[in-house]
C-alpha cells in the first residue's frame, strides 16, 4: 500500500491550485510564553479569534495542553472563547509532553489524559486531530511506530507541519521589550517577525516545487502567544498578499502529500518537506536566520 502512495506524492499529475492554499493551526492553547505588562491570556485569544474572523479565515485546530488549566482553571476561558468562535480543538497532550525524551508508555498516558478535556470542550465533534510537541514524533524507529500505532487505535490523524518561521521565538523578547517600554525594540520584533514569516514562504515554495513541481496545501504551525496575537493581522494581510487561500486542516491533509499522517496504517515515512528532501538526497534552500538576536533583545 504503501508503495502505491509514492507515484501520488512524486508525479506531476495533479494539477497546481490557482493560488497557493494554507491551513492555518495554533499550538499550546491556553497559554503559551510570557505575558507582557497587563495582558491577559484571554485578551490574546480574543485578538487571534478576532484577526481571524476579520480575514474570514475558516475554523481553525487550536491544539490544546490540559496541564495549564488544572494549574490555573481561570485559564479554561480561553477555551471557551476558541469553541463559542466555532474553532475545533485536537490534542497536544496534558504536558507539552516530548515524545523524544520519554518511553512511549508514559507518552500516551500523557495523551491519554487530555482526552477527557477534549471530550468535554468538543461536545460530540471531532478531536481526534493529534500535534506532536515540538513536533517530535520519537527518537527511534521503536519509539514511532509503537505510538503511531497507539494513534490509530484511538482514531487519531496527525497535524503535520509544513510551513513554519519559528513564530514562538518572538514571545518572550516581546514580553521582556514591552516590560522596559523600549518601543524601538518592539518595532525590530515587528519587521523581523514579517520578514521571517515572508522568508519562509519562499522556502517552503521552493522545497514543494522542486520534490513535486507544484504548491502541496500547506499547514502552517503559530502559537497562541502575545506577541502572535498583535501580529497577526498583519500577518494574515502579507499571507492574502503573495496569494495564499486560507482552507481548514482537513481540506489540506487531503493532499496525497499527507497521507502517511491521515492514514496509520501506513509505515511513517517523511512528513515535513524538509524530510522529504532529505529522502531524496537534495538540499535545502537557503533559509535565513532573523537579523535580530531573539534571546539576547531587552535583557
Amino acid at each position: 500500500m504503501a508503495r502505491g502512495v509514492l507515484p501520488l506524492l512524486f508525479g506531476s499529475d495533479s494539477p497546481a491550485a490557482a493560488d497557493p492554499q494554507m491551513a492555518i493551526t495554533f499550538d499550546d492553547l491556553p497559554a503559551h510564553g510570557s505575558l507582557p505588562p497587563g495582558e491577559t491570556r484571554v485578551a490574546v485569544a480574543s485578538k487571534i479569534i478576532a484577526a481571524l474572523r476579520d480575514a474570514q479565515v475558516p475554523p481553525i485546530y487550536g491544539f490544546v495542553n490540559g496541564l495549564p488549566i488544572e494549574q490555573q482553571p481561570a485559564a479554561a476561558v480561553v477555551l471557551q472563547a476558541w469553541r463559542a468562535a466555532g474553532f475545533p480543538l485536537g490534542n497536544h497532550t496534558w504536558s507539552h509532553m516530548n515524545l523524544n525524551e520519554h518511553s512511549p508508555a508514559e507518552f500516551e498516558a500523557d495523551s491519554s489524559r487530555n482526552e477527557p478535556l477534549l471530550r468535554e470542550w468538543m461536545q460530540g465533534e471531532d478531536w481526534h486531530w493529534f500535534r506532536f510537541p515540538f513536533l517530535s514524533e520519537g527518537d527511534t524507529p521503536e519509539k514511532k511506530s509503537t505510538v503511531r500505532y497507539f494513534l490509530l487505535q484511538r482514531g487519531y490523524k496527525v497535524a503535520a507541519v509544513t510551513m513554519s518561521f519559528g513564530d514562538y521565538q518572538w514571545n518572550e523578547p516581546y514580553a521582556r521589550c514591552r516590560a522596559k517600554g523600549d518601543d524601538a525594540a518592539v518595532r525590530s520584533l515587528e519587521s523581523s517577525y514579517l520578514e521571517g514569516a515572508d522568508d519562509s514562504i519562499r522556502y517552503y515554495r521552493d522545497i514543494s516545487r522542486t520534490l513535486y513541481g507544484r504548491d502541496i496545501p500547506y499547514v502552517l504551525l503559530m502559537h497562541i502567544g502575545a506577541f502572535d496575537a498583535e501580529m497577526l493581522p498583519r500577518l494574515l494581510a502579507l499571507y492574502r498578499s503573495r496569494g495564499f487561500q486560507f482552507i481548514t486542516l482537513q481540506e489540506a491533509e487531503r493532499d496525497p502529500f499527507y497521507v502517511r499522517d491521515t492514514d496509520l496504517n501506513l509505515p511513517p515515512g517523511a512528513n515535513t518537506l524538509e524530510r522529504a528532501m532529505a529522502e531524496r538526497q537534495m538540499p535545502l534552500p537557503k533559509h535565513p536566520v532573523p537579523a535580530v538576536q531573539l534571546n539576547s533583545l531587552c535583557r
